[in-house]
């Protein structure tokens, strides 16, 4: 059965939120610079009351399943919050939702021992702590077959050598979760293990903080991407997430969710750009006539929804999919169109909302600017555009069977041929044959 609609309960739930993160929410962009200092203050007073709201609302981390604090939402779930999340930078933080925490956790939650859990998973769930997901490298990117960074095992330790690139949160992380090269003459994807490496592990330099260009940079609060240098990390073996050798298993299980996550809040973004091109097409004019009755408007408009309700509905549907399978590589096709799609449609409609708006639009009173930088960043995170169309061509190429004869069996004789096999009698009985 077909249903496009949102039970009662449930959208109540979402007119709250939208309510909260337009009024509450979104101004704290303006007036706090660095969210994540949890010993600041000032910070405190501003996002802790706001987290005890989401929580008397039933709200928080609603993506982990009940054993661990949440409440076991499925995507689709995710996907209507998460929608509304994506209007304001810091909302996610502030659900108890953000990235890479969310991913950290479903890794200590599957992989981790108790002591794990309740070191280092439980004062996440409860937003008391930051984490980091350190993976990419300076020289080899997001591809593990030319990563460098390793980890020799000395006794019951590993000691890690090596650095790494864009590790984001590091310098608010209380810990990172690291991929090294454990087994270098093993298959190539048996070669990593994943590690806990507490972020006060003597030999870990920040080398520097980055941030995206024109959009925090190295010297500001908000430049968050660390590319860090393991000199001699020492943690214990009991840190191992997995098995040795077991790390992409394990990222899949982060990786895959991450993903959709990034698009579900894509969504929202893509809709606030929409939402404020539609406000200044019928509050501006030009030539004595509202911007709105101009048809290059009215195509960006137009254009812009109908690549938004497109991309929702793809979005919908891989959530679908992902909960009524349970399993994100029976989805592996549906996620990479997803991140493939999700640039595109927010590149374009903020592109095209920016032009709307004129000089303003590129001034820093507007947020454009900010959200076509973000659309770059999202085509990289997780994994590059690129490597997401090689995946969803290569999977739906896979489930073609090759024709095996010189012509194809959609040839118009052949067909025609097949035709008369299967309809002559009838045929015959008429005088058409």
């Amino acid at each position: 059965m077909w249903d496009f609609e949102t039970d009662a309960e449930y959208q109540a739930k979402l007119d709250w939120a939208d309510t909260f993160v337009r009024e509450e929410i979104e101004p704290l962009r303006l007036i706090l610079d660095n969210p994540f200092d949890v010993n600041d203050p000032y910070r405190n007073a501003l996002i802790k009351p706001l987290q005890a709201k989401v929580r008397e609302q039933g709200l928080w981390a609603t993506h982990l399943p009940p054993e661990l604090g949440g409440l076991g939402h499925g995507q689709v779930k995710l996907a209507l919050l998460n929608e509304i999340l994506g209007r304001a930078a810091n909302a996610p933080m502030i659900f108890g939702c953000m990235a890479p925490d969310t991913g950290n956790a479903e890794i200590i939650a599957h992989y981790g021992t108790d002591e794990h859990k309740r070191k280092y998973l439980q004062p996440l769930l409860d937003g008391e702590i930051f984490s980091c997901f350190s993976m990419t490298e300076p020289q080899g990117g997001s591809d593990p077959l030319e990563f460098t960074c390793k980890a020799t095992l000395d006794g019951d330790a590993w000691v890690i050598e090596g650095e790494k690139w864009f590790s984001s949160m590091a310098k608010h992380a209380a810990f990172f979760i690291a991929m090294v090269v454990t087994d270098p003459d093993d298959k190539p994807y048996r070669r990593h293990t994943m590690l806990i490496v507490p972020s006060d592990t003597p030999g870990i330099e920040i080398i520097r903080n980055v941030g995206i260009g024109g959009w925090g940079e190295r010297t500001d609060p908000k430049a968050e991407h660390a590319h860090i240098r393991y000199n001699k990390v020492r943690v214990p073996v009991a840190n191992m997430l997995g098995t040795r050798g077991g790390a992409f298993v394990v990222a899949q299980t982060r990786l895959g969710g991450g993903r959709i996550h990034h698009a579900m809040r894509t969504v929202g973004m893509a809709q606030n750009a929409l939402d404020m091109m539609m406000q200044r097409a019928v509050s501006r004019k030009t030539r004595g006539r509202p911007l709105s009755d101009m048809q290059m408007v009215q195509e960006m408009v137009a254009d812009s929804w109908l690549e938004l309700e497109q991309f929702r509905l793809l979005l919908m549907r891989t959530a679908w999919r992902i909960d009524k399978f349970n399993d994100y590589n029976k989805v592996r096709a549906d996620i990479s169109a997803v991140k493939v799609g999700m640039t595109g449609v927010l590149k374009r409609i903020a592109d095209r909302a920016l032009q709307v708006h004129g000089s303003f639009g590129v001034s820093d009173e507007a947020p454009f600017v900010h959200m076509i930088l973000n659309a770059y960043h999202v085509g990289l995170a997780d994994g590059p555009t690129e490597l997401h169309k090689s995946t969803l061509a290569r999977l739906l190429l896979r489930q073609v069977t090759p024709c095996e004869t010189t012509f194809p069996d959609y040839t118009r004789s052949i067909r025609l041929e097949k035709a008369h096999e299967k309809y002559g009698a009838v045929m015959r009985e008429h005088g058409r044959q």
